[in-house]
Protein backbone atom coordinates (compact mmCIF):
# COMPACT_ATOMS: atom_id res chain seq x y z
CA UNK A 1 0.00 0.00 0.00
CA UNK A 2 0.91 3.70 -0.63
CA UNK A 3 1.22 5.29 2.43
CA UNK A 4 -1.66 8.30 2.67
CA UNK A 5 0.94 10.57 4.72
CA UNK A 6 3.70 11.15 2.28
CA UNK A 7 3.80 15.02 1.68
CA UNK A 8 4.78 14.86 -1.92
CA UNK A 9 0.93 13.20 -2.53
CA UNK A 10 -1.12 16.79 -0.65
CA UNK A 11 -3.48 17.27 -3.47
CA UNK A 12 -4.38 20.90 -4.59
CA UNK A 13 -7.94 21.67 -4.57
CA UNK A 14 -10.45 24.89 -4.74
CA UNK A 15 -9.09 25.82 -7.96
CA UNK A 16 -10.47 24.74 -11.27
CA UNK A 17 -10.43 26.06 -15.03
CA UNK A 18 -12.33 25.37 -18.07
CA UNK A 19 -10.86 26.40 -21.22
CA UNK A 20 -13.31 24.26 -23.43
CA UNK A 21 -16.36 22.89 -23.82
CA UNK A 22 -16.84 19.38 -25.27
CA UNK A 23 -17.69 20.91 -28.51
CA UNK A 24 -14.55 22.50 -28.43
CA UNK A 25 -12.39 19.89 -27.26
CA UNK A 26 -13.73 17.63 -29.77
CA UNK A 27 -12.85 19.82 -32.55
CA UNK A 28 -9.59 19.49 -31.50
CA UNK A 29 -9.60 15.78 -31.12
CA UNK A 30 -11.11 15.92 -34.78
CA UNK A 31 -8.67 18.18 -36.17
CA UNK A 32 -6.05 16.46 -34.51
CA UNK A 33 -7.35 12.89 -35.88
CA UNK A 34 -7.44 14.43 -39.31
CA UNK A 35 -3.54 15.57 -39.22
CA UNK A 36 -2.29 12.39 -38.02
CA UNK A 37 -4.77 10.26 -40.88
CA UNK A 38 -4.31 12.44 -43.89
CA UNK A 39 -0.70 14.46 -43.52
CA UNK A 40 0.87 12.03 -40.98
CA UNK A 41 4.42 12.25 -39.39
CA UNK A 42 7.51 11.83 -40.14
CA UNK A 43 9.59 8.88 -38.36
CA UNK A 44 13.05 8.97 -38.20
CA UNK A 45 13.57 5.06 -37.41
CA UNK A 46 13.71 2.19 -39.43
CA UNK A 47 12.09 -0.34 -36.78
CA UNK A 48 9.67 2.52 -36.10
CA UNK A 49 8.38 2.88 -39.38
CA UNK A 50 8.28 -1.12 -39.89
CA UNK A 51 6.39 -1.14 -36.64
CA UNK A 52 3.35 1.34 -38.03
CA UNK A 53 3.31 -0.34 -41.27
CA UNK A 54 2.80 -3.92 -39.67
CA UNK A 55 -0.08 -2.09 -37.97
CA UNK A 56 -1.54 -0.96 -41.09
CA UNK A 57 0.11 2.13 -41.73
CA UNK A 58 0.43 3.72 -44.51
CA UNK A 59 4.13 4.65 -44.69
CA UNK A 60 6.43 5.88 -46.82
CA UNK A 61 9.98 4.74 -46.22
CA UNK A 62 11.27 7.09 -48.17
CA UNK A 63 9.85 10.31 -47.16
CA UNK A 64 10.04 8.51 -43.42
CA UNK A 65 5.92 9.81 -43.09
CA UNK A 66 4.06 7.61 -41.72
CA UNK A 67 -0.43 8.39 -41.81
CA UNK A 68 -1.70 7.04 -38.71
CA UNK A 69 -5.89 5.66 -39.11
CA UNK A 70 -8.40 7.13 -36.41
CA UNK A 71 -8.81 3.40 -35.67
CA UNK A 72 -5.15 2.80 -34.56
CA UNK A 73 -5.70 5.88 -32.50
CA UNK A 74 -9.30 4.50 -30.64
CA UNK A 75 -7.09 1.34 -29.75
CA UNK A 76 -4.07 3.24 -28.50
CA UNK A 77 -5.85 4.99 -26.23
CA UNK A 78 -7.79 2.17 -24.95
CA UNK A 79 -4.82 -0.17 -24.19
CA UNK A 80 -2.85 2.81 -22.33
CA UNK A 81 -3.55 2.60 -18.53
CA UNK A 82 -5.77 5.77 -16.90
CA UNK A 83 -3.17 4.70 -13.64
CA UNK A 84 0.08 3.63 -12.53
CA UNK A 85 2.59 4.07 -10.30
CA UNK A 86 6.31 6.09 -10.35
CA UNK A 87 8.01 3.32 -7.88
CA UNK A 88 10.36 4.80 -5.10
CA UNK A 89 12.87 3.00 -3.26
CA UNK A 90 9.64 2.05 -0.68
CA UNK A 91 5.38 2.73 -0.74
CA UNK A 92 6.24 5.95 0.94
CA UNK A 93 8.05 7.01 -1.80
CA UNK A 94 5.80 5.70 -4.59
CA UNK A 95 3.03 7.97 -6.35
CA UNK A 96 0.53 6.92 -8.53
CA UNK A 97 -0.57 8.51 -11.62
CA UNK A 98 -3.92 9.13 -12.03
CA UNK A 99 -5.80 10.12 -15.05
CA UNK A 100 -8.02 12.92 -13.67
CA UNK A 101 -6.38 12.53 -10.14
CA UNK A 102 -3.86 14.78 -7.55
CA UNK A 103 -1.82 17.26 -8.52
CA UNK A 104 2.19 16.29 -7.93
CA UNK A 105 5.32 18.27 -8.22
CA UNK A 106 9.28 17.70 -9.34
CA UNK A 107 11.52 19.98 -10.34
CA UNK A 108 12.02 20.24 -13.79
CA UNK A 109 14.93 21.22 -16.64
CA UNK A 110 18.46 19.88 -17.01
CA UNK A 111 20.86 22.59 -16.66
CA UNK A 112 24.57 22.33 -17.92
CA UNK A 113 25.88 24.95 -15.46
CA UNK A 114 26.44 26.29 -11.89
CA UNK A 115 26.92 29.26 -10.47
CA UNK A 116 29.02 28.93 -6.84
CA UNK A 117 28.83 31.60 -4.56
CA UNK A 118 32.40 33.16 -3.95
CA UNK A 119 31.04 36.32 -1.26
CA UNK A 120 31.01 39.71 -1.26
CA UNK A 121 28.32 39.41 -4.29
CA UNK A 122 30.70 37.33 -6.59
CA UNK A 123 29.82 34.95 -8.28
CA UNK A 124 31.41 31.94 -10.42
CA UNK A 125 29.88 29.95 -13.62
CA UNK A 126 30.96 26.78 -14.21
CA UNK A 127 29.98 23.14 -16.36
CA UNK A 128 27.78 21.25 -13.92
CA UNK A 129 29.27 17.52 -12.69
CA UNK A 130 28.42 14.48 -10.84
CA UNK A 131 29.05 15.97 -7.53
CA UNK A 132 26.68 18.48 -8.50
CA UNK A 133 24.05 16.12 -9.62
CA UNK A 134 24.39 14.11 -6.54
CA UNK A 135 23.54 17.27 -4.39
CA UNK A 136 20.84 18.08 -6.32
CA UNK A 137 19.10 14.53 -5.95
CA UNK A 138 19.83 14.58 -2.09
CA UNK A 139 18.64 18.61 -1.92
CA UNK A 140 15.22 17.17 -3.79
CA UNK A 141 15.20 13.62 -2.16
CA UNK A 142 14.64 16.23 1.78
CA UNK A 143 11.95 18.44 0.06
CA UNK A 144 9.00 16.94 0.97
CA UNK A 145 6.46 18.17 -1.37
CA UNK A 146 8.55 17.14 -4.58
CA UNK A 147 7.18 13.32 -5.38
CA UNK A 148 9.69 12.61 -7.74
CA UNK A 149 13.09 13.89 -8.78
CA UNK A 150 14.32 14.71 -12.20
CA UNK A 151 17.34 15.09 -13.97
CA UNK A 152 18.07 18.45 -12.44
CA UNK A 153 21.69 19.26 -14.11
CA UNK A 154 23.97 17.02 -16.44
CA UNK A 155 27.25 15.48 -15.40
CA UNK A 156 29.28 17.25 -17.73
CA UNK A 157 32.60 15.62 -16.57
CA UNK A 158 31.61 12.82 -18.22
CA UNK A 159 30.56 14.14 -21.54
CA UNK A 160 32.92 12.78 -24.45
CA UNK A 161 34.53 10.23 -21.51
CA UNK A 162 31.60 8.00 -21.27
CA UNK A 163 28.10 7.41 -21.34
CA UNK A 164 27.15 10.62 -19.46
CA UNK A 165 23.25 9.17 -19.61
CA UNK A 166 24.23 6.23 -17.87
CA UNK A 167 26.28 7.86 -15.22
CA UNK A 168 23.83 10.46 -14.69
CA UNK A 169 21.12 7.66 -13.99
CA UNK A 170 23.14 5.60 -11.63
CA UNK A 171 24.26 8.67 -9.33
CA UNK A 172 20.70 10.06 -9.30
CA UNK A 173 19.18 6.68 -8.15
CA UNK A 174 22.12 6.11 -5.43
CA UNK A 175 20.65 9.80 -4.08
CA UNK A 176 17.21 9.76 -3.68
CA UNK A 177 14.84 7.46 -2.66
CA UNK A 178 12.18 8.85 -4.88
CA UNK A 179 11.38 8.12 -8.42
CA UNK A 180 14.24 9.19 -10.82
CA UNK A 181 12.71 10.54 -14.35
CA UNK A 182 15.29 10.68 -17.12
CA UNK A 183 14.94 13.96 -18.64
CA UNK A 184 17.75 12.63 -21.60
CA UNK A 185 18.28 8.92 -22.15
CA UNK A 186 19.89 8.36 -25.15
CA UNK A 187 18.57 4.91 -27.20
CA UNK A 188 21.39 2.95 -27.43
CA UNK A 189 22.10 2.98 -24.05
CA UNK A 190 18.42 1.76 -22.71
CA UNK A 191 19.71 -1.57 -22.10
CA UNK A 192 22.04 -0.18 -19.36
CA UNK A 193 19.43 1.04 -17.20
CA UNK A 194 17.44 -1.90 -17.39
CA UNK A 195 20.64 -4.25 -16.03
CA UNK A 196 21.08 -1.47 -13.15
CA UNK A 197 17.31 -1.51 -12.86
CA UNK A 198 17.41 -5.02 -12.61
CA UNK A 199 20.59 -4.79 -10.10
CA UNK A 200 18.76 -2.74 -7.95
CA UNK A 201 16.67 -6.14 -7.64
CA UNK A 202 19.14 -8.27 -7.14
CA UNK A 203 18.79 -9.42 -10.73
CA UNK A 204 14.70 -9.90 -10.36
CA UNK A 205 13.85 -9.48 -13.55
CA UNK A 206 10.15 -9.21 -12.93
CA UNK A 207 10.48 -7.11 -9.52
CA UNK A 208 12.49 -4.58 -12.31
CA UNK A 209 9.46 -4.67 -15.03
CA UNK A 210 6.85 -4.02 -12.15
CA UNK A 211 7.63 -1.81 -9.77
CA UNK A 212 10.86 0.62 -12.00
CA UNK A 213 12.62 3.35 -9.63
CA UNK A 214 13.04 5.01 -13.12
CA UNK A 215 10.85 6.69 -15.87
CA UNK A 216 11.85 8.26 -18.95
CA UNK A 217 11.09 11.43 -21.20
CA UNK A 218 11.41 12.09 -24.88
CA UNK A 219 10.52 14.88 -27.38
CA UNK A 220 9.36 14.66 -30.57
CA UNK A 221 11.04 16.99 -33.03
CA UNK A 222 8.11 19.72 -33.68
CA UNK A 223 6.53 20.19 -36.29
CA UNK A 224 5.29 16.50 -36.23
CA UNK A 225 8.45 14.48 -36.06
CA UNK A 226 9.67 11.41 -33.97
CA UNK A 227 13.04 11.08 -34.21
CA UNK A 228 15.45 8.13 -34.05
CA UNK A 229 16.34 8.75 -30.50
CA UNK A 230 12.60 8.96 -29.57
CA UNK A 231 10.97 6.09 -31.48
CA UNK A 232 13.96 3.92 -30.05
CA UNK A 233 13.08 5.35 -26.27
CA UNK A 234 9.40 4.77 -26.18
CA UNK A 235 9.94 1.16 -27.73
CA UNK A 236 12.16 0.26 -25.22
CA UNK A 237 11.06 1.48 -22.75
CA UNK A 238 7.22 0.36 -23.50
CA UNK A 239 8.74 -3.30 -24.31
CA UNK A 240 10.84 -3.30 -20.61
CA UNK A 241 8.15 -1.57 -18.67
CA UNK A 242 9.85 1.40 -18.34
CA UNK A 243 7.46 4.40 -18.15
CA UNK A 244 8.16 6.70 -21.06
CA UNK A 245 6.76 10.56 -20.77
CA UNK A 246 6.14 11.80 -24.46
CA UNK A 247 6.73 15.45 -23.99
CA UNK A 248 6.48 18.29 -26.62
CA UNK A 249 8.24 21.40 -26.38
CA UNK A 250 6.31 22.75 -29.38
CA UNK A 251 6.74 26.72 -30.09
CA UNK A 252 3.54 28.60 -31.40
CA UNK A 253 4.82 30.89 -33.95
CA UNK A 254 7.73 29.06 -34.63
CA UNK A 255 7.71 25.31 -34.87
CA UNK A 256 4.13 25.09 -34.48
CA UNK A 257 0.89 27.43 -35.72
CA UNK A 258 1.18 30.87 -34.24
CA UNK A 259 -2.50 30.99 -33.31
CA UNK A 260 -2.51 28.71 -29.96
CA UNK A 261 -5.40 26.48 -31.26
CA UNK A 262 -3.41 25.44 -33.83
CA UNK A 263 -0.19 24.75 -31.76
CA UNK A 264 -2.45 22.64 -30.05
CA UNK A 265 -3.28 20.73 -32.28
CA UNK A 266 0.40 19.85 -33.42
CA UNK A 267 0.73 19.39 -29.81
CA UNK A 268 -1.53 16.78 -29.57
CA UNK A 269 -0.54 14.71 -32.55
CA UNK A 270 3.02 14.36 -31.82
CA UNK A 271 2.01 13.02 -28.21
CA UNK A 272 -0.72 10.92 -29.85
CA UNK A 273 2.00 9.49 -32.59
CA UNK A 274 4.18 8.70 -29.64
CA UNK A 275 1.20 6.92 -27.52
CA UNK A 276 0.65 4.94 -30.43
CA UNK A 277 4.02 3.82 -31.23
CA UNK A 278 4.33 2.45 -27.76
CA UNK A 279 0.77 0.51 -27.23
CA UNK A 280 1.74 -1.47 -30.71
CA UNK A 281 5.65 -1.52 -29.24
CA UNK A 282 3.35 -3.35 -26.47
CA UNK A 283 -0.16 -2.94 -25.32
CA UNK A 284 -0.58 -1.90 -21.84
CA UNK A 285 2.10 0.08 -21.91
CA UNK A 286 2.86 3.46 -19.20
CA UNK A 287 2.65 6.31 -20.81
CA UNK A 288 2.08 9.90 -19.33
CA UNK A 289 0.70 12.62 -21.70
CA UNK A 290 3.77 15.55 -21.38
CA UNK A 291 4.00 19.11 -22.30
CA UNK A 292 6.32 22.13 -21.94
CA UNK A 293 5.08 23.58 -25.27
CA UNK A 294 5.02 27.39 -25.28
CA UNK A 295 5.22 30.77 -27.28
CA UNK A 296 8.33 31.33 -29.55
CA UNK A 297 9.53 35.33 -28.67
CA UNK A 298 10.09 36.60 -32.39
CA UNK A 299 11.96 39.54 -31.20
CA UNK A 300 14.63 37.92 -29.69
CA UNK A 301 14.43 34.42 -30.58
CA UNK A 302 13.65 32.58 -27.80
CA UNK A 303 11.15 30.17 -25.79
CA UNK A 304 10.02 31.82 -23.11
CA UNK A 305 8.89 29.26 -20.15
CA UNK A 306 7.56 31.89 -18.26
CA UNK A 307 5.31 33.22 -20.34
CA UNK A 308 1.46 33.67 -20.12
CA UNK A 309 1.10 31.62 -23.04
CA UNK A 310 2.75 28.44 -21.37
CA UNK A 311 0.52 28.68 -18.89
CA UNK A 312 -2.97 28.35 -21.00
CA UNK A 313 -0.99 25.78 -22.61
CA UNK A 314 -0.25 23.85 -19.90
CA UNK A 315 -3.85 24.06 -19.08
CA UNK A 316 -5.20 23.35 -22.14
CA UNK A 317 -3.00 20.11 -22.57
CA UNK A 318 -3.84 18.81 -19.26
CA UNK A 319 -7.72 19.12 -20.41
CA UNK A 320 -6.90 17.14 -23.61
CA UNK A 321 -4.85 14.92 -21.33
CA UNK A 322 -7.88 13.87 -19.47
CA UNK A 323 -10.23 13.87 -21.96
CA UNK A 324 -8.07 11.04 -23.55
CA UNK A 325 -8.00 9.41 -20.23
CA UNK A 326 -4.32 9.48 -19.73
CA UNK A 327 -2.41 10.97 -16.76
CA UNK A 328 -1.01 14.24 -17.72
CA UNK A 329 2.74 16.38 -17.05
CA UNK A 330 2.67 19.93 -17.90
CA UNK A 331 5.19 22.76 -17.15
CA UNK A 332 5.45 25.31 -15.36
CA UNK A 333 2.42 26.83 -12.82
Amino acid sequence: MVSKHYPGRQKTSGIKIELFSEDDIREIDYATRDVLANYGVQVSDEEGLQVFKDAGCEVNFETKMVKIPSKLINMALAAAPKMFYLYGRDDEHTVPMIHSGPVYYTNFGTGIQMCDYLGDNKYKTRDSNEEDLANTAKIVDALPNLAVYSLAVSARNWAGVGAEDVHEMITSIKNTSKHFHHIDPVAENVEFYWEMLKAYYGGDEEMARNRPIMSMLVCPTSPLELSHNAAQVIMKGARLGIPVKVLSMAMAGGSSPIHLTGTLVTHNAEILSGLVLAQLANPGARVLYGSSTTTFDLRNGTAPVGSPELAVISAAVAKLGQYYGLPVFTAGM
